[in-house]
């Protein structure tokens, strides 16, 4: 298991931009085909820019039947803080590289469970469909949110589970986003003509002031889910657990500017990111925040904005048969028994949801150092994660 992760590791399907997806597909193609599985590439007919970037999705089955319990697993992975992080290290249990935790280690789990499943001979009434796919990190235009398009996405679908690192909780829901780039428009002048100028900066800080009114607003509303919260020695894990509830508008995660600091910048931008509650309603909230720059216009202030992420949120009961099923497991496998949680951002559960099926992400990993620069995965949560799998699995589809 640690050979296969490690291997996945070593390929840096960086999204954005999105390179090198080819090269990682390969790889997964190879052990899905390798273990015994019916094999399937689903790809969008659209031109990538080299061959390294075609963004392939991946369906594996073991079973037959209609019925389908979805393994779903995105092979993407965020940046890299440096490019030491794709030359995977192994230091007693655990694995360190970019994705080991952020779910290459997950997808290794769910493509064992259901090889011992396999090596068991066991019997299913239906079928396990890995399905694994690009550009989950960006909102799924080319993975998952194309095969929704499609009608391809959840075909059969009587629940669906996903590896994502949830730190040993099962998240049945998660938040919605809109994410934009704002950008504000002026008048280079030189900084001794500063009154020929238009200042895009002024201009942008009072675009931030009607934002942040909105923003105290919004933050005023809490989520009935629950949420984990990393524990604080001055506020305490109580005291953080309710402001993590709170829903989300973050201004200016990123911003810039102007051309030097003798002239009166031309444009200046910064970004918005608007993340929602599952209680929330997306287009309502969609035209609130849009609604602000258009008064803005109104008002005179020239501006743009772009929305370069979107997604629903997304929830289901841990009640259902499929979330009861996967805590017997857990419990079966670790000795502890998970608490159910919302995710605190997009999970692609949101697709599945969406249809009505039951859908929950547990996987290997710790949400505290997935995107980070010492990103790893536990390489016996790798194994329990896969033996969990295939209980599950094992129960759902009547073993």
């Amino acid at each position: 298991m640690a050979r296969a992760v490690a291997e996945l590791v070593a390929i840096p399907s960086e999204n954005p931009p999105g390179e090198n997806y080819r090269l990682v597909a390969t790889i997964l193609e190879n052990y899905i085909r390798r273990f015994g599985f019916a094999f399937k590439r689903l790809q969008p007919k659209t031109k990538a820019r080299n061959l390294k970037e075609s963004p392939a999705c991946l369906l594996g089955e073991y079973g037959r039947g209609e019925r389908t319990l979805y393994f779903h697993g995105h092979y993407d992975v965020v940046p890299a803080q440096s490019v030491e992080q794709f030359k995977p290290m192994r230091n007693k249990h655990f694995l360190f590289g970019r994705g080991a935790c952020d779910m290459k280690g997950g997808i290794v789990a769910m493509l064992y469970g259901m090889r011992a499943l396999k090596e068991c001979g066991a019997g299913l009434c239906g079928k396990i469909a890995l399905l694994l796919v690009p550009d989950e990190e960006t909102g799924g235009a080319r993975g998952s949110a194309w095969l929704a398009s499609e009608g391809l996405l959840g075909r059969g679908g009587i629940g669906m589970l996903t590896a994502e690192p949830t730190s040993g909780v099962v998240w049945n829901a998660n938040r919605g986003a809109i994410s934009l780039r704002v950008e504000v428009r002026g008048k280079a002048a030189h900084v001794g003509l500063q009154h020929r100028g238009e200042n895009a900066f002024e201009r942008m800080h009072r675009v931030v002031e009607r934002l942040l009114v909105l923003k105290r607003e919004v933050e005023s509303r809490s989520t009935e889910h629950n949420i984990g919260a990393e524990p604080d020695l001055k506020e305490g894990s109580e005291g953080l657990a309710s402001r993590a509830r709170h829903s989300i508008l973050l201004v200016g995660g990123q911003s810039g500017g102007g051309a030097n600091f003798n002239v009166v910048p031309e444009k200046c931008w910064f970004t918005v990111d608007r993340r929602i509650n599952p209680e929330e309603d997306l287009e309502l909230e969609k035209a609130r925040l849009i609604g602000v720059f258009e008064e803005c216009q109104r008002d005179g202030i020239p501006l743009g904005w772009e929305i370069f992420q979107e997604g629903r949120s997304g929830a289901c009961s841990g009640d259902r048969e499929l979330g009861q099923a996967l805590a017997r497991n857990v419990v079966a496998v670790t000795g502890e028994a998970p608490r159910f949680e919302m995710c605190p951002g997009l999970l692609e559960t949101r697709f599945y949801a969406a249809r009505g099926m039951p859908a929950y992400a547990y996987g290997p990993g710790l949400l505290s150092v997935a995107h980070g620069p010492k990103e790893y995965v536990d390489m016996r949560r790798v194994a329990e994660c896969g033996a969990i799998y295939a209980l599950t699995a094992g129960e759902i589809l009547g073993m």
